[in-house]
């Protein structure tokens, strides 16, 4: 199993920047880059709450998810 990042999907439906989002969470534009380009290799979750709490998201299943690597 392996965590995704669902961010890329996530600004594409909800129509906002990564330079917007950066703007209303505080986190470096190149860290969203990276979690919306599944480049990086740790989650900070501090992170996934500032995305979560910027997007009015309550489910974080909205924002990550388990996929099967087989």
């Amino acid at each position: 199993m392996k965590v995704k990042v669902m961010l890329g999907e996530l600004i594409k439906a909800r129509g906002i920047s990564l330079n917007e989002l950066s703007h209303k969470t505080g986190v470096r534009r190149a860290a969203l880059s990276e979690l919306a380009n599944e480049k990086r290799e740790n989650i900070n979750f501090k992170h996934i709450e500032e995305i979560a709490d910027a997007l009015d998201i309550t489910d974080i299943r909205e924002i990550i998810t388990l996929i099967d690597e087989d």
